[in-house]
């Protein structure tokens, strides 16, 4: 057996898939598994998208469990993070809601909400000051 250990980057190639991962071949004696959490940067749906048997990568180990003959592997360790504007991007939705609602332009069930808000605020205030006197 080879010997390899945590933190080594290598080429290697997809022997097969399974929905939880991919399994690669570093050599003639020793495969890992890629878990689809590990295939890339971001949320993987299908691993079917991204890889298929015969592919060559480039991965790193992330671990060996030597009793068991494991070996965890990573795609996503390869490569550079993407940058920050695919994450404000995703925000910009949530804000343009919050700018919505604002402008009162959000749907009556969260107007009816709003509107109650002011309401439960003024009770607060006057419960706080009857247990103050």
């Amino acid at each position: 057996m080879a010997n390899y250990e945590a933190g080594q980057i290598l080429d290697g190639k997809v022997t097969g898939i399974q929905p939880y991962g991919a399994f690669v071949a570093l050599d003639e004696q020793v495969q890992g598994l890629v878990h689809i959490s590990e295939v890339t940067h971001g949320f993987v749906k299908d691993i079917n998208q991204h890889l298929t048997v015969g592919d060559e990568v480039k991965v790193k180990i992330l671990n060996i469990d030597e009793q068991k003959g494991k070996y965890s592997l990573s795609i996503r360790a390869t490569q550079e993070a993407p940058k920050e504007q695919p994450r404000k991007q995703q925000s910009k939705p949530q804000n343009s809601q919050v700018k919505s609602a604002d402008e009162n332009t959000t749907p009556a069930g969260f107007n009816t909400l709003k509107d109650k808000l002011d309401e439960w605020i003024d009770q607060s205030k006057e419960r706080e000051n009857t247990f103050r006197k």
